[in-house]
This record gives structure tokens, sequence and C-alpha cells, in this order.
């Protein structure tokens, strides 16, 4: 059975609206203080601490150490590394946690047989986990994506079913009413209700993923910013150390911005409700 949606017409006249003025919003500058802020704090501290560089090096050395790395192509041939193995795992652990958690959404008989292995699987940290992925997976691309699979798994499993399940009865009763398949549901009503909430899972993947591939780096790697971190930490680069640790750090807020960017070009009216 088909759906139809009425609207009225009406004829539009576009008015041209003026441009609006200029407006300072203090909003803009409160992340560029706040920055400048805790350089200034890290200046102060590694200079009058009176502690070595290799222990507490200051923001000049690690910029210098960190520019180093950029022009001779480390940082990012390190970079890139980490972020397939994000981007891999991250496409992996959603869609596994979004296709199960829709598939225990729809069968209580479904959740009280996986439950208990999807908590013991939480159960066991992934640092411990990690050793034996690599075993079994060897140290390539494979073993770091699936670390950060089951890393990113639960939380998103746990988003898509608050999502399906806040769906209110009614509109789940206006779908039967008419008659729609079970893949009518999920495309007009399943998805878009529970949108808000998948981006929210979403969110949190990307920035657990960027610890999941840090571990199966540390694991076992020769590549990725979780190897450099480590070599570094052996050699007592502690600059270098700090370099890839806010590295890591801008890319994780990278990650966290394309969703935020995501969220608002799909569900922005959650945001911002009409009164």
């Amino acid at each position: 059975m088909g759906f139809f949606v009425v609207t009225q017409s009406k004829t539009v006249h576009s008015v041209p609206q003026p441009r609006a003025a200029f407006k300072f919003s203090w909003r803009w500058i409160w992340g560029p203080i706040s920055l400048l802020a805790f350089l200034l704090i890290w200046s102060v501290a590694a200079a009058w601490s009176g502690l070595p560089a290799f222990i507490l090096p200051g923001p000049a050395a690690v910029g210098e150490r960190w520019t180093a790395i950029a022009l001779d192509g480390t940082l990012w041939r390190h970079t890139w590394a980490t972020l397939s193995q994000i981007l891999v795992g991250l496409a992996l652990g959603l869609s596994v946690a979004f296709g199960l958690g829709y598939a225990i959404a729809r069968s209580r008989r479904l959740e009280r047989a996986l439950t208990p292995y999807i908590v013991a699987s939480q159960a066991v940290p992934v640092v411990a986990l990690a050793p034996l992925i690599v075993i079994w997976f060897g140290s390539g691309l494979l073993a770091k994506a699936l670390i950060c699979a089951l890393i990113v798994f639960f939380p998103a499993l746990v988003n898509t079913l608050v999502g399906l399940r806040s769906i209110a009865p009614e509109l789940r009763d206006l779908m039967r009413v008419y008659r729609a398949t079970r893949w009518q549901t999920l495309v007009a009503l399943e998805i878009p209700a529970a949108m808000p909430v998948l981006i929210g899972g979403l969110k949190i993947g990307a920035t657990l993923a960027v610890i999941g591939a840090v571990v199966g780096e540390y694991v076992g790697s020769d590549r990725g910013l979780g190897y450099l971190i480590n070599f570094a930490r052996g050699t007592y680069d502690t600059p270098l150390v700090i370099a890839g640790v806010l590295t890591l750090v801008v890319l994780a807020l990278g990650l966290y911005g394309a969703v935020a960017w995501l969220e608002a070009r799909t569900v922005g009216w959650a945001r911002h409700p009409q009164r």
C-alpha cells in the first residue's frame, strides 16, 4: 500500500531580505583564549620546574619536534596508518552493532540468548584481548581494525537499542494501519526516529576508535601514532611523545567534528525543536 502526503499549495513570493549585520560573539574567542592560557601555563611550568627537557619539555621544544617529523613525512605516514585503522574499525564495529541492535530490538528471545555473551565481551579489558587478536590475525590492518571494532561495538549497540525502543507505540500502530512492510517501517519510521540516538552512539564510537587503534599499535605494529609514541618513550624522546599525543587529540577532535557536522545536516531538528 502506498503512502500519501497531502500538502496545501501556496504561492510564495520571494522577498529579498536585508543582509544581516556582523555581530560579534564571545563564543568565537573562548577556544583560542583557553588554548593560549594552556600554552602559557605549560610554558611557565616547564621553565620554573627545573626539570630537564627530556622529562618536561616546553611548548617550543614540542612544536619544533612536531615540525621536524611533519616536514620529513614521518608524522603523516604514521597518522595515515592510524586513521585507516580507525575508519575500517569504526565501519566494522558500527555495522555489526546497528545490525545486531536492530535484530535484538525486535526479538526478546534473541536478546535473552545473546546478552550474556555481549556483556562478557565487555567484561574483559581490550588490552587483555588485543594480544590474542594480534596472534590470531597478525599485526596488520585487520587486527587493529578488529580491536577498534571491539571497543566501539558495545556503546553503539546500546545506543541502537535505546533509539529503536524509544519510538512511540502510536507511530508503530500507524505504520501497521497503513500495512507498511518491515522495510518500509525501517526506512520511514525507525531510522529517522532513532537517528538522534544513533548519532550519539557514532560520536562515542568515533572517539573510542582512536583508543582501540592505539592499543593495537602498542601490542604489535611497525607503524601508526601508537607505535611512534611507544618508540619515542623507549628512547626518552619526550617531545616526540607529546607531539604524538597531541596529534591523536587533533585526530579525535576531527572525527568528532565530522560526526557533529553530520548531525547538524541530518538531525538538526532534534537539537532545535519547534516551540
